[in-house]
């Protein structure tokens, strides 16, 4: 963040990408404290204090994958099943961390 912050980078943008996931607190602790917009991907980093995300509902995903499995599991050949994309996107705002 520091080197973003003395690069005069006017917008942070944090990949969408399940390793930042569990680094969300500490991410957006250093973005507030450099005052540094930042948007996410997953509404959880809005959730952990992050300022904004626009990106696919996690919880969408998960509920899809255990519908996979449970098909899977009963015996449906996994070439057979449909690829799938989100077609929802949720944009969430911190309203705390925007003021």
């Amino acid at each position: 963040m520091q080197a973003l912050t003395s690069s005069s980078v006017d917008v942070v943008i944090v990949l969408q990408t399940g390793l930042f996931l569990g680094a969300g607190q500490q991410i957006a602790q250093l973005a507030a404290a450099k005052r540094l917009p930042t948007v996410y991907g997953y509404r959880e980093h809005v959730l952990a204090g992050g300022l904004i995300s626009y990106g696919v509902d996690l919880r969408w995903c998960y509920q899809r994958a255990a519908y996979f499995v449970d098909k899977i599991l009963h015996g449906t050949p996994p070439g057979e099943l449909p690829v799938e994309f989100p077609t929802k996107m949720m944009l969430s705002i911190n309203l705390k961390t925007a003021k």
